[in-house]
Parts: C-alpha cells; structure tokens; sequence
C-alpha cells in the first residue's frame, strides 16, 4: 500500500513503521492517524511479521505532537469526537495487537507523540530523546490516552507533575521514572530494538498474545487481570505452540513455533 506520511518495510519478521512528516517534526494528523492504523492492521494480520516497531524519521522527532493546525477551531463536540476517533482507530488498537509493538523513540515525543508511544508494548529511547505532555500549556488536556496511560506507567504523582507542569523530561529521567526500557545512543537505537525484537521472535507469537492480553486486562475497567490469566493460561494447553514448546524442551532441542 502506498502511504503518504509513514514508510513501512519489513526485514526478518520485523515490521518497521516510520512516520515521515519531517516538515512537521512528525507530528499527527487525522491522514497520519489513519494511514498508521491500516498499517498496524495490514502488519498484524501478516503472520510472517513477528514484532512490529515504530520510529521517527530523522534525529529530531519521533513525534513531536499533534498537528495543531487541524482542531485549533473545533467546536466541543468536534474535540470530543477528535480524541474518540483517535483513541479507537490508533492508541487502544496498538495497545491491544496481539502482535509486540515497540517504539523506538527518536528525538522529541510529546503530546500526541508520547501518547503513541504510551500506547506500544514497550519504549527505547535514544539518548537525546525528550518526553512530555505539553497540552495545559494550550488551554486542552491530553486526548489520546495521556492522562490514563502516564500514571500507569510512572505512577499518579509524577503523572500529575508532568501533566501539570507541561514539561519534559529527558531520557535518562524516563528511564528512572519507568516510562522507557532502554537508553541507547541516537547511532544504535534501531540496531538495538531490533535486537530486542529478534529475542522476542524464539518465543511462541500465539502465547505472546495471549500475555499481552493479559497483561492489559488489569488495567480495564470490568476486567481482572487474573481470571483472564488463568483463561488464556488454559487455552495455551490447546495449541501448536504449547505441544511444540513442550516437546522441544523434553527432547532438549529449539523450538520451531507456528504461531497456533
């Protein structure tokens, strides 16, 4: 498919989505949002693509926000539906792939920007990187997740700060707060996340995604986390996957998983 502000390629099993709007750091927009949904889809649904990684072009964004330009006169309804809109075509549709997601944070992410790489599996960052969500400091708030996801990740009272505060954080200070895994040089952070994601891909993809099911169940309002453990736990004993696993490990080889 033919993109016009995301690149896309794929090598080894690991799908790669950059986002290229370099004039504009990056930043989202509605086309953006949608072209970076279908190519979430098109990636997921690909069972040769293992591990999906999102990045920024160039050294100086990954995403340095939302395209301002396109709601600075909406009406509150047009917001309202903006961020609904948003939420359900983009960050709650990466959060809940079933396929990892990891976001290679290049530069800037603030804003819409954060809130994309809040929403994948996990972050790394390059040591220049800057976080923050800067929207108070326009008279709005974060939209696409911002105020649920921070505190999930670096706790309610530095959520509350940054969020407040408007500022940002470098990377260094992510790390310690839990917001990224990884600090790397700006030279070696793809090679790295792909090194990540090669470790992920020995693994079982269909008991990936059942973990991250999981995993994301304790953090949804009517779920609980455990139950849904112990459902996915039992449906692993029904796949491919597991007898493959299982038997490798008995007969004290690798194992060659489907994915089912």
């Amino acid at each position: 498919m033919n993109y016009q502000n995301i690149v896309t390629t794929t090598e080894n099993g690991i799908g790669q989505i950059t986002i290229h709007r370099p004039s504009k750091l990056n930043a989202l927009n509605v086309a953006t949002i949608q072209e970076l949904h279908s190519a979430f889809e098109s990636f997921d649904t690909d069972a040769t693509t293992k591990v999906i990684i999102i990045t920024g072009e160039g050294e100086k964004a990954f995403v340095a926000g939302a395209d301002i330009s396109e709601f600075a006169h909406f009406s509150i309804e047009e917001g309202a539906q903006l961020a609904a809109q948003g939420q359900e075509l983009l960050f709650d549709f990466v959060a809940d792939l079933k396929t990892p997601v990891i976001a290679a944070i290049n530069g800037f992410a603030l804003g819409g920007g954060l809130e994309l790489a809040m929403s994948c599996h996990f972050r790394i960052a390059s040591d220049n990187a800057k976080m923050g969500l800067p929207e108070v400091s326009l008279g709005v708030i974060p939209g696409y997740g911002g105020t649920q996801r921070l505190p999930q990740l670096v706790g309610k009272g530095r959520a509350m700060e940054l969020i407040m505060t408007a500022g940002m954080i470098d990377a260094e200070t992510a790390k310690s707060y839990g917001l990224v895994n990884h600090v790397v040089p700006q030279a070696e952070l793809l090679e790295f996340t792909k090194g990540i994601a090669t470790k992920i891909m020995r693994n079982s993809p269909m008991a990936i995604g059942k973990a991250i099911t999981a995993i994301n169940a304790s953090y949804k309002d009517g779920e609980n986390g455990f139950k849904t453990e112990i459902k996915n736990f039992g449906k692993c004993f029904g796949t491919e996957d597991f007898k493959e696993g299982t038997t490798a490990f008995l007969e004290k080889r690798k194992p060659s998983f489907s994915g089912k």
